[in-house]
């Protein structure tokens, strides 16, 4: 908004073309949903517990301390998290942007599921929600759609194919694939970081530490020099984006402030499936799918520790882990529920430097 307000102006008023910096408009995104989110996380908490008498509704099957220790908190503070990520992109981003606007529709799209799926789980006090079935064809929906709307937009095959990291102008052709691939990888991260959302900061972490590495990742891949220079496919518009993860970075880092343990606040499906799908989304324009998968890392492998412990358990009757998702495993173990948090952030660290490694060892 105040990009389109505003740079009209600045032949008038030279002060003005800092708006037309994606690193200034970033930044000041960032810091907007910072404010955003400390001014009205309070309110939002005391709100959340009058409506919610019981709190979030807790696993019988999870670990039995959760019961004890974590009884009463309220959830969907994943309702502050869009809040605060919406408001800064709709006032410093160019809302012209075709990239800016999908990504804002699907992140609320399926903030929406979330919303609806913690809304049940509520009202029926318990810790199931809308069917698995349902959930995935909504998501699904919503992915093909994106998939759809990035082909339409493609002036040859630039959606079409998938990038291979470390390599040189060396990408994959996908045909008809790319619609399957665009489910799997956006509504794959949206669940993914749904899973990971067991302990207090857990999931936020890794958010943050993969959306500040896509602000960096959208910023080049949006700039035609760097993109030529680095060797990544030049997406033009897609730039634009780093003003969103510049929002995503200031929201999530707001929400730490009262997700953090011992939690104030949960986010919720409707902050986990919203933030997943975002970086899913975000990961499809740019073109750095395998890069998400890298830097998210720690959503990858919650996931896989799902998968095994199933597959394992119906092939031959055994466990592979004490519990899954994985950090449920190692509260078993005996750590400590601040231990793991970091040492999971230490680890998405690692690998959010890897990931912006790739840009140059190709």
């Amino acid at each position: 908004m105040l990009y389109n307000l505003l740079v009209p102006l600045s032949e008038y008023w030279s002060a003005l073309n800092l708006f037309k910096y994606i690193t200034f408009r970033s930044i000041g995104a960032t810091l907007t949903a910072l404010l955003l989110s400390f001014l009205i996380g309070p309110w939002l908490i005391r709100s959340l517990q009058k409506l919610q008498s019981i709190g979030q509704p807790i696993r019988s099957d999870g670990p039995q301390r959760h019961i004890l220790e974590k009884s009463g908190t309220p959830t969907m503070g994943g309702t502050l998290i869009l809040l605060a990520m919406a408001v800064p992109t709709l006032l410093w981003a160019n809302l012209t942007n075709p990239f800016i606007q999908m990504v804002l529709a699907t992140t609320l799209s399926f903030g929406a599921i979330g919303f609806w799926d913690d809304y049940r789980k509520i009202t029926r006090r318990n810790s199931k929600g809308i069917s698995a079935r349902m959930r995935f064809f909504l998501q699904s929906l919503i992915a093909l759609l994106v998939a759809y709307t990035l082909k339409s937009l493609d002036p040859g095959n630039l959606f079409g194919a998938l990038s291979i990291p470390f390599f040189k102008n060396l990408a994959v052709d996908l045909g008809l694939f790319y619609f399957p691939f665009a489910i799997l990888v956006i509504v794959g991260t949206s669940n993914a970081v749904n899973l990971t959302d067991g302990l207090d900061g857990l999931a936020i972490g890794p958010t943050l530490f993969t959306a500040a590495t896509f602000l960096i990742i959208a910023y080049v891949t949006g700039h035609s020099h760097f993109a030529n220079y680095l060797g990544i496919p030049y997406v033009a518009g897609a730039g634009e984006l780093a003003i969103f993860c510049g929002a995503m970075v200031g929201a999530a880092l707001g929400f730490l402030w009262f997700n953090t343990y011992p939690a104030q606040v949960f986010m919720g499906d409707v902050g986990s499936l919203a933030l997943g799908a975002a970086l899913g989304t975000v990961g499809m324009i740019t073109r750095h799918e395998i890069v998400l998968a890298i830097v998210g890392g720690i959503f990858v492998v919650e996931t896989l520790s799902v998968i095994v412990q199933v597959a394992s358990f119906k092939l031959i009757g055994k466990r592979v882990f004490r519990m899954a998702p994985i950090h449920h495993h190692f509260e078993l173990k005996g750590w400590a529920e601040p231990k793991i948090i970091v040492r999971f952030w230490i680890i998405s660290i690692i690998l959010a430097l890897i990931g912006i490694s790739t840009l140059k060892i190709r």
